[in-house]
């Protein structure tokens, strides 16, 4: 299927589901199909640089990918002018559909992964290119303070940034590690310790190659 095609066929299916799950009783839901070209292109390149997916374009019955999709359509509409209602049941369909809080305000770079999207939150912060995430990891607010992740960081399963941290390049967050307001000095993996405090241990792989390509 042409790309063309293809987005004709994401938008009915999404309108569809945004009917059914969040319905406005007085006008069907309807997508501008130059947005969805544009998320469908954003989405492609995404994809394109997971190495696990071998250079696929996306398809969106890999979740992920669809979480993926899903959010760069309710961004892309929000940077065309769209709000109110339209892009926010975009929003929750995505949180109802994937488990995954990712508000289509927020700025995410070109090449970000998705690994499993139950449980994840992610706050207003400052995300850098190729950051990996996986299921039940946090990216937090405390107060006004909000995280900043370089490019190339990694959150395993359950793992946190909350508040005023700098998660430095090649930052590595081990399962569960709660982070806050703490910065990294990068190029690292890091571990619970005692009494709260994390342990840094010097890593020389680039670890986020190991699910994206760097170009």
């Amino acid at each position: 299927m042409d790309e063309v095609s293809y987005a004709a066929t994401l938008a009915r299916l999404v309108e569809h589901q945004v009917g059914s799950l969040f319905p406005d009783f007085e006008r069907p839901y309807a997508l501008d199909p130059q947005h969805v070209r544009a998320a469908l292109a954003r989405t492609n390149f995404c994809v394109s640089h997971v190495r696990g997916f071998r250079g696929a374009q996306f398809d969106h019955l890999v979740s992920g990918q669809y979480a993926t999709f899903l959010y760069y359509l309710a961004n892309t509409m929000w940077q065309a002018g769209a709000h109110g209602p339209d892009v926010t049941r975009l929003f929750l369909l995505n949180k109802a559909l994937n488990g995954i809080d990712l508000f289509y305000e927020i700025a995410m770079p070109p090449v970000f992964l998705i690994g499993h999207t139950v449980g994840m939150v992610f706050a207003k912060a400052d995300y850098g290119d190729h950051c990996i995430f996986h299921q039940g990891c946090t990216v937090g607010r405390n107060g006004d303070d909000r995280p900043t992740l370089e490019r190339g960081v990694i959150l395993y399963p359950n793992a946190s940034v909350v508040g005023g941290c700098h998660v430095r390049e090649n930052t590595v967050l081990s399962l569960g590690v709660q982070l806050l307001n703490t910065d990294t000095p990068g190029d690292c993996i890091v571990f619970p310790g005692e009494h709260g405090k994390v342990v840094f241990k010097p890593i020389t792989e680039y670890y986020a190659e190991r699910y994206l390509t760097r170009a």
